[in-house]
Order: structure tokens, then sequence, then C-alpha cells
């Protein structure tokens, strides 16, 4: 493992979706998420993370939050019993709870990339001596992001269909399926690498790497039934040289600019994003910046051509290898 990321870094990431659900909330009949007042679609940092720990772990990563069973009939572990998994070389009785509790913990954080980027709250329950004793280990996490929200308008579809087995035993009227979905979305998502957070958790640039990777590979293969076509349109890192330095409010600083209406929009096609206000304000900080990183889909255009990405007037731009 590199050694500890000395530098903030802050995250914007585009991505959309057709015919689909990107969240959908439990509470509301499993309905993609919306404000209300805005009509905007809302993604959970949840569920971004969900992606993200998905794809590591695809890749042979270690993941500390999944979803594992024990026991000869197959129940699910409870935080207390994933966190025994890292107990495995310990002689518990010979030593104390904190002796227990400290080496719990390094085994987690040299294994577990998701603790390294995201933290956790990690309930301990071991038997000590013959003897049951609790405790917890909690880490912030370095990577936090807000929640996510579409640049647009959106319009939730109510679909119904017949399923393909009756609706009880001895009927002839099969069941029905009924679900909802957005035509389109685009989501923008704000997040920020705190150097200070990776200090306890040991986050490398290595896994600084592996996220950008996740983010942009991970929702592109996340080929579930509501999250098929998902795309990755745009990923921009910034890093950067000063101490406790971030801009802020990178998803305020663009716009999606389209003649049609909202709700008409189907593809990245039909837009443009308006990048201007985010490369002026990084163009007026540039002295707090090492570097701006960047991908974006050949389906995404810009409003100025002038003012793209590749041709902005900063030096610090360059390529993220999201392959």
């Amino acid at each position: 493992m590199s050694n500890t990321i000395k530098n903030r870094y802050e995250i914007l990431f585009l991505y959309d979706i057709k015919d689909g659900n990107p969240n959908g909330d439990p509470n509301d009949e499993n309905k993609p998420r919306i404000d209300e007042e805005t009509s905007q679609n809302l993604v959970t940092d949840v569920r971004l993370k969900r992606t993200i720990r998905d794809y590591l772990h695809q890749q042979g990563n270690d993941i500390f939050v999944q979803e594992k069973t024990h026991g000869t009939e197959g129940h699910i572990q409870d935080a207390k019993l994933r966190a025994n998994d890292y107990a495995q070389d310990l002689d518990l009785s010979k030593v104390s709870i904190g002796e227990a509790q400290g080496a719990i913990a390094k085994n987690i954080l040299s294994s577990c990339i998701d603790v390294r980027l995201f933290g956790a709250t990690i309930p301990l329950e071991i038997k000590l001596k013959s003897k049951s004793q609790k405790g917890s280990i909690t880490y912030t996490g370095p990577v936090q992001f807000k929640m996510g929200r579409s640049l647009h308008k959106v319009k939730i579809n109510f679909i119904k269909g017949t399923g393909a087995f009756a609706s009880k035993q001895n009927s002839t009227q099969k069941t029905f399926r009924e679900e909802y979905m957005l035509p389109y979305s685009l989501i923008a998502f704000h997040g920020i690498i705190n150097e200070n957070a990776a200090k306890h958790t040991l986050l490398s640039d290595n896994d600084v790497l592996s996220l950008k990777k996740a983010l942009w590979s991970g929702t592109k293969e996340l080929i579930s039934r509501s999250k098929f076509g998902q795309m990755p349109r745009l990923l921009l890192l910034i890093k950067y040289k000063k101490a406790n330095f971030f801009m802020g409010d990178l998803d305020h600083l663009i716009k999606l600019k389209s003649e049609l209406r909202d709700e008409e929009l189907r593809s990245p096609v039909q837009y443009k994003i308006d990048l201007s206000l985010l490369l002026n304000k990084i163009e007026k900080n540039k002295e707090h910046i090492e570097a701006v990183e960047f991908a974006h889909c050949d389906q995404m255009s810009f409003c100025d051509a002038e003012k793209d990405l590749e041709l902005a007037q900063i030096d610090k731009f360059k390529n993220i290898d999201v392959v």
C-alpha cells in the first residue's frame, strides 16, 4: 500500500439513466426519489457508495460492508460477527479488550478498502478469557458525498404489466407487476476527500485511483433491471495543494442548457453543459490547485468550445485513467 494521501480532493461526478430507477424509496412504493418542490431526482450518497463497494468487490478487493452468511442455516452476519472475521489470528485468551480492539482495527484497515474510503462504526462483542466484552471502533470516512441531484426536472412514469405466475393456487388470473421509472435523469454528485480523516483510515493514493475507476466503471457496469442503462458522463477531480482548502458547491457551478423542456430530455445529445462558472472559479483559485483531472464521454458536449475542459486556460488539466 502506498503512503497515506497528503492532499485534499474535490469531486464532481455526472451520470445519467434512461428508463430506469436510480434510487428507489422503500417508504414510498420504491418510487424514484423526488424533491417535491423542484421536481428534481434525488439519489442518496449511500446508493453511490454501494455502487462503488460492489465494483471494488468484483475487482477482488475485500469489502467490510457486505452481506455474508454464517452457520449451517445461512443466517446473515450482523456487524459484530463481521468484525470478528478480523480477529481470527488473535489469541483472545491472552489479550485485553483494548488490545483486541486495536488488533481488529488494524486488520480491518489493512484489508477493507471501503473502510479506508468511507469509514465505519464497528461494534465489537468479543469473548475474552471466558468473558464476553463489548466495545466499538469508529472511523469518519475521508470520502464523503452530498445527496445527488438531477440537473433538470424529471417526471415519473408508472408502468403496469402482467407476471408469469398465477395470483394464487387454482387461479386463472396472473399476478400484476407495477413499477415506477424515470424516462431520463442526469444526476450530479459533489464529493470531498478529506486528507485529515485519511490519516486515521490510512487512505492511500492507490485507494483514490481505485475510487476514480469505481465511480466511472462501477456506474456503467451496474447491470440490474432498474439500473441497466446508467452511464458515466463527466468525472472531475481537483487536487489541492493548500491545506484545509476547497472551493465547494461544484454541483452548483454547472448548468444544463437545452431548447427542450426538462421533462422532454432523453439523451446527452439534446443538451449542453455550461461549465463557465466552474472554470472561472478554478481559474481564480489556481494558485491553490495542484492538478485538475477529468474524464467525459464522447456524447457529452459543452456550451462554449473555447472553454471546453481540454481548452481551458489552465495548464493543470489532465485526463483521468478510468479504464
